[in-house]
């Protein structure tokens, strides 16, 4: 987890930036405007933000004030009160080498200085909002990197067959990822009373505090019931009574199974299984259970409660996977696309029929 910067250190924004900001002497110092600490805080206390999200925010604030101010010899205006052709040179500069990494920061401080202004305006303590004019770089959207349903078989199986405690608290652990599609910060936090009482359902609280319920499923709950019985192996010694109401405690020092930790129990259960570890992460099996819910006919309503989506276009990239997977059956066999197969990765295409 990013360390919180101190309100002392707003100064230099965390570790000192590789490349200095033009105009900006060496060693001076940047005071920020209030109004971003209570931008920030509003971040925390109304949306329910993280401390890492108020750590992105206010390291992409610093770094904007930072270039501003550099502007014009070191006399460039506070982030308070800059302008519309300020904020354009700072995503000019940003953005000039043309990478998609470069259009990527691009879109995220653009998306931060939007979200800083228009808080400054509502608090009246802006009158125009300066980044409202402001166009953001068109972003290709990936597809989301997903396992196939025999790669997970394989990995379930590979888990169950290790046996002991370790073995049944990482098969629980992936039964219950893949049967529910958590993110894997709700997984290893999750305390023993989301569960509900007969056990088929779970209770999660997901981003900015909000409740959802996800459905587990028989193997889900056959492997959750093996473990169980062994959970008290993983409790640290005097930390027991903290421990107790944890899913998944661990006898680490922080008492609770980090997201880095079960990170890298997936890679070496991906080695045992044969597969590539590189492909493998908590976040690729969030992916392949919405994936394979849809191969399966699932409405996409139903995915986005169960993935906690605020929106149904973060939900609707997984269409495009299923669509580009029917692409290659089709390809691949249909009888039509082998009798005018074209440029290569195209499915042939029939000609009109004669008479």
């Amino acid at each position: 987890m990013a360390p919180r910067v101190p309100k002392d250190q707003a100064t230099t924004g965390g570790a000192a930036p590789k490349k200095r900001s033009p105009g900006r002497p060496r060693g001076a110092t940047l005071a920020l405007p209030p109004g971003v600490d209570a931008f920030l805080d509003m971040l925390v206390a109304e949306r329910g933000a993280a401390a890492n999200t108020r750590d992105a925010y206010r390291r992409d604030l610093v770094d904007a004030a930072r270039f501003i101010a550099g502007q014009k010899g070191g006399k460039g205006p506070a982030l308070d009160r800059a302008g519309t052709d300020d904020l354009r040179a700072y995503l000019d500069h940003l953005g000039r080498d043309g990478t998609q990494a470069a259009v990527r920061t691009v879109a995220r401080r653009l998306s931060a200085l939007r979200q800083y202004y228009k808080f400054l305006v509502s608090e009246g303590r802006r009158d125009i909002d300066p980044a409202a004019v402001l166009d953001g770089p068109r972003l290709g959207r990936p597809l989301p990197k997903i396992l196939s349903e025999d790669d997970v078989g394989r990995m379930l199986d590979t888990a169950a067959a290790q046996g002991g405690a370790e073995g049944l608290r990482l098969a629980a652990l992936l039964e219950l990822l893949y049967a529910t599609g958590l993110r894997v910060s709700e997984l290893v936090g999750l305390p023993l009373s989301a569960f509900s009482r007969d056990g088929r359902v779970l209770v999660v609280k997901g981003k900015g505090g909000k409740e959802r319920m996800v459905p587990l499923s028989p193997p889900a709950r056959d492997a959750l019931a093996a473990y169980l019985p062994h959970r008290a192996a993983f409790f640290s010694p005097g930390r027991e009574a903290r421990q107790a109401s944890l899913l998944f405690p661990s006898r680490s020092s922080g008492g609770t199974l980090t997201r880095q930790r079960f990170g890298q129990l997936l890679k070496d259960l991906a080695l045992a299984a044969g597969l590539d570890p590189a492909k493998v992460s908590p976040h690729v099996l969030r992916h392949a259970f919405a994936t394979h819910l849809l191969d399966h006919g699932a409405d996409l309503r139903s995915v986005q409660k169960m993935l906690g989506h605020a929106d149904i276009g973060t939900t609707q990239i997984y269409t495009h996977v299923v669509g580009e997977r029917l692409r290659r059956t089709v390809e691949d066999h249909h009888p039509l696309a082998k009798e005018n197969p074209g440029a290569k990765g195209n499915p042939g295409v029939r000609g009109p029929r004669k008479g």
